[in-house]
């Protein structure tokens, strides 16, 4: 195996003149021309110029050489995966296209084709530090100028934005015809959205939608066909936060969040994040009625089912797709009675999130009991368990730390160094980056460092940014 690689990438390195490489220190996307050999000598340059042609090409890591598999290269409405050698075939393209080159994990690349036939693409990795904005912290001009001056100041270089909440509201005003019938939009708060991620990408910054998906009190409620039945009442089935879910068996329920997956995609987002795409797991659970058999078979149909529904609407717009699981999924070879499998939801993200809080494991892991007093241990072995799993599949993991006061043990404050150790843990166990929560948005300085740039704004500056209108 090892030397069928060596030697599909010494073809390639004999087949191209040289490669491209993208900038990783910020989400930007590099543009670049290249001269590698023309369509045919034998043509005349109107030919070219008229003629649609193929162009292949091998997108490879810039410092390693390895491929790269999953990689979006998109040219004139096209939009092709590069395999698990990296190679890729774009038929009928124009001799003046434009190239884009997106990969899970990697800094994007813009490639000015020229007259060449064969490309050799290097792209440079791109580890997310990202931060999440509330829903109701983005319209906030305060908690939102917090968030920006982190994002100005620190190494952070990237943001998880809620466009659809927990209780179903999305953030700006939707298109979508049921969000509009059911009342989705009635508490916005993201007045201009293309406004905020213009300003954010102009900064480098790699934008996330997160998307809310079966707890939905909002359509539950207005919908009650649509949601989980609570047997003793026949009304909506409603959990320890009061709020209602929607059944993650209605296909119904998946286009309307697809749609808002796509509307989010449109807006200009980078990546769009599913959460609670699960079955309850708090409440009343006996009680819980649903419109198909609550088998563990069942539930991993259905979340497969509508992640596998999710590729052919995202994968045209160039948006990656991640999803949101329990962290104790990497423990467990069941679903978790929610419907978490991580082979299965891995088949079809580019990114698994798993909620590596050590105050989530209430009941430890092994060798450590007390969870919140190792957060290093809990996040390494969770993740390195993880990545032994999944080896045979190209999937980046990529964590969310806990940056907020234990819940589950001892109400400890978890500090810069808990923070940290948590960072050195993800990094170590080989994730792709990591998301700090902190659900009143009061991350901790102290464990970020700065921004390695002397044009960067002050606190001040960033903060006031902050106060326009988004």
């Amino acid at each position: 195996m090892a030397r069928k690689k060596a030697l599909t990438e010494l073809l390639w390195g004999l087949s191209f003149l040289w490669g491209l490489q993208a900038l990783a220190f910020s989400y930007t996307q590099g543009v670049a021309s290249v001269f590698a050999r023309p369509v045919s000598m034998e043509k005349s340059q109107k030919e070219i110029e008229f003629h649609p042609r193929t162009i292949e090409g091998i997108v490879l890591e810039a410092s390693t050489g390895k491929p790269i598999p999953k990689a979006r290269v998109m040219a004139g409405g096209q939009v092709v995966l590069t395999g698990r050698e990296g190679i890729f075939q774009l038929k009928d393209t124009s001799p003046d296209a434009a190239i884009t080159v997106k990969a899970p994990g990697y800094a994007p690349l813009g490639v000015v084709v020229g007259e060449e036939s064969r490309l050799q693409v290097r792209l440079r990795p791109f580890y997310v530090k990202g931060l999440y904005l509330t829903f109701f912290g983005t319209g906030d001009r305060e908690i939102r100028g917090r968030v920006l001056d982190l994002l100005e100041n620190t190494e952070l270089n990237a943001v998880i934005i809620d466009v659809k909440g927990d209780r179903g509201w999305i953030a700006y005003k939707s298109t979508i015809p049921l969000a509009q019938e059911i009342g989705a939009t009635a508490v916005t708060t993201m007045r201009d959205p293309e406004g905020l991620l213009a300003y954010l990408k102009e900064r480098g910054i790699y934008t996330i939608a997160r998307v809310v998906v079966f707890k939905d009190n909002v359509l539950a409620r207005s919908r009650p066909d649509l949601a989980v039945i609570d047997s003793r009442t026949g009304r909506p089935w409603i959990d320890r936060e009061g709020l209602a879910w929607t059944d993650p068996f209605k296909e119904e329920v998946w286009e309307y969040n697809l749609a808002i997956a796509q509307e989010a995609a449109r807006k200009g987002f980078d990546e769009i994040q599913f959460d609670y795409l699960r079955f309850p797991s708090d409440g009343h659970l006996r009680s819980i009625t649903l419109s198909r058999p609550n088998t563990m078979e069942e539930r991993l149909q259905a979340i497969g089912g509508f992640l596998a529904r999710a590729q052919p609407k995202l994968l045209p717009m160039g948006v990656f797709i991640a999803a949101d699981i329990f962290g104790y999924t990497n423990w467990r070879t069941d679903d978790t009675g929610i419907g978490q499998r991580i082979e299965e939801v891995a088949q079809y993200v580019d990114f698994l999130s798993p909620m590596v809080y050590p105050s989530s494991y209430h009941a430890g892991i092994p060798g450590f009991r007390f969870s919140v007093a190792y957060p290093y241990e809990i996040v390494f072995l969770s993740l390195k368990r993880a990545v032994e799993r999944l080896q045979d599949n190209p999937i980046k993991i990529r964590p969310w730390l806990q940056d907020f006061r234990d819940y589950g043990f001892d109400g400890r404050l978890y500090s810069a160094k808990e923070v940290l150790a948590q960072m050195k843990a993800a990094q170590d166990a080989g994730a792709w980056g990591w998301m700090l929560w902190n659900p009143r948005v009061r991350y901790t300085r102290e464990a970020l460092a700065p921004k390695p740039s002397p044009q960067a704004p002050s606190p001040r500056e960033a903060r006031n940014k902050g106060a326009r209108d988004y």
